[in-house]
């Protein structure tokens, strides 16, 4: 069933999106699914289908439902006899998020040009990198301070040196390659 705006049910009564209801679900970014609805907060025009191996809750904005079709109902998703929540995995996969959120951050530097974004991206491909402040410190003993020259290039040993050298050219080539490309 096609939708018209943001009105979503294909009766006047609203029974489509009535807890338990199975659908067939497509979006206006292309994506299919079919899930059972949890919940419809008709206010804000939020669904929530269970879905997928996982039966993972997601919330959708109404709007963004190209198409759906009703399936059938099933029985109530909320049972308190048959509902069952891991708290021990939520809470390992919200540490996990957290970590992740807080290493990405890291890798972003404050107060730092583009280009010295992506030298340290470049370098953090092959090497292990951190900010401090401005400055990009290579495996814990080399720093290379703006302007993220070979010259700029101290501390550590030899060979590490030459090896940070080596990549900040080829970085540096290869965005005045970009450059001049555009």
């Amino acid at each position: 069933m096609a939708m018209e705006g943001s009105n979503i049910t294909n009766s006047s009564s609203g029974e489509d999106f009535a807890v338990g209801c199975l659908l067939s679900i497509k979006t206006t970014l292309g994506e299919e699914f079919n899930g059972q609805v949890m919940t419809f907060d008709r206010p804000s025009n939020i669904l929530g289908p269970k879905h997928g191996p996982k039966r993972n809750i997601r919330f959708l904005k109404a709007n963004y439902i190209k198409e759906f079709s009703l399936l059938g109902q099933a029985e109530d998703p909320l049972d308190i006899k048959k509902c069952y929540i891991d708290l021990h995995s939520l809470q390992a996969r919200e540490e996990l998020a957290l970590r992740q959120a807080e290493a990405d951050a890291e890798r972003i530097g404050v107060g730092v040009t583009a280009e010295a974004q992506s030298i340290f991206d470049a370098l953090s491909k092959t090497l292990p990198v951190r900010w401090d402040k401005t400055v990009i410190v290579v495996m814990n003993e080399v720093r290379v301070s703006s302007p993220y020259l070979a010259d700029c290039v101290s501390g550590g040993t030899p060979a590490a040196n030459d090896r940070v050298k080596k990549v900040l050219e080829l970085e540096r080539k290869r965005l005045q390659a970009r450059g001049a490309s555009r």
